[in-house]
């Protein structure tokens, strides 16, 4: 089912209430209202903008738990190759006030009887209310969670309290993630959830390509590489709801050509990885060259992301 254009979202102010660092070059931020007013509620597998200096967005994954109502937790790893997120959030003060946008959850964890996460480095953020979550059920779990070393590796006392249910492989010790042993048998009745690095992510697509359809959820920290066939083209969009219809050239992508024509969208990330500009497609077939609908939802056609995705023919009609 298409979705409608999203143009407002919650949007607030708030006070950095709490700071620690749960593993090297990982810190922890507890965000609350300064009044400790409830904060809109959010389910496994979502994150929020933190609208950081100079223009900077950064999406961020919940690890606090959706039980907690009055605040969010983050934690986030300083990156060398950082463009500034990761170094101005390391930064923050206790006291410090920051606006923050969203939840929006793009990697919802869908009810089944067993789940296996596989969660990289920092990628065991959104993990940590999903397992909370999947064990309140009663559902079968497993965690297979691979980092650098030891202490890069975030959240070990949480998770380690699951004894058995848990493999923590430091890679300095124990070697890389063993994916083809984690995902070789593949099991109808058991969903898979993987968040960390790239490479771990190619590797986990690869070994669940024998998994049914559907089975692999995905969330990735940056784009993935989009193969492109030939130059892109200009074609015609037309804006249902609004009754425009304008070109795109080549050079300009959907979200800019919405904006110019003066059509609210969100947007966030601008790299299709946060799912804040999805807008339901009405007729005609999409280019999809975002990172965040799997394949089925992709091949639907039904929605795309505005800020990269394109049209594959002459003409796209959004509900917009």
């Amino acid at each position: 089912m298409s979705q409608p254009t999203v143009v407002s979202e919650y949007e607030a102010d708030v006070i950095v209430s709490g700071l620690s660092h749960p593993a090297d070059d990982v810190v922890e931020v507890t965000l609350a209202h300064a009044d400790g007013s409830p904060l809109p509620p959010w389910t496994p597998g979502a994150h929020i903008d933190l609208m950081l200096a100079d223009g900077l967005v950064r999406q961020y994954s919940l690890c606090s738990s959706p039980a907690e109502p009055t605040s969010y937790r983050v934690a986030v790893l300083r990156t060398p190759d950082s463009r500034g997120g990761s170094a101005q959030v390391h930064e923050l003060a206790q006291g410090q006030t920051i606006r923050i946008r969203g939840p929006r959850n793009n990697f919802p964890l869908v009810t089944s009887p067993r789940y296996v996460f596989i969660a990289g480095g920092i990628g065991i953020t959104p993990m940590l209310p999903m397992i909370e979550e999947a064990d309140a059920a009663g559902a079968e779990w497993q965690l297979h969670y691979g980092g650098r070393t030891r202490a890069s590796m975030a959240y070990l006392d949480v998770v380690e309290k699951y004894a058995d249910r848990v493999s923590v492989v430091p890679q300095d010790q124990a070697g890389l993630l063993d994916i083809g042993g984690i995902l070789g048998a593949p099991d109808p009745r058991t969903l898979v959830y993987c968040c960390g690095p790239e490479p771990l992510l190619t590797v986990v697509e690869q070994q669940a390509a024998a998994w049914p359809s559907g089975a692999l959820h995905l969330e990735r920290f940056a784009a993935k590489e989009i193969e492109r066939d030939g130059e892109d083209g200009s074609f015609e969009l037309v804006l249902q709801r609004t009754g425009i219809s304008v070109t795109v050239p080549a050079d300009k992508t959907v979200f800019d050509t919405m904006r110019d024509a003066g059509v609210p969208v969100l947007g966030s990330c601008l790299e299709g990885i946060c799912g804040t500009c999805e807008t339901g497609v009405l007729e005609g077939e999409v280019d999809h060259r975002d990172s965040v609908l799997d394949p089925d939802e992709q091949e639907a056609h039904d929605c795309m992301m505005v800020c990269v995705s394109r049209a594959k023919g002459p003409r796209l009609v959004l509900d917009a």
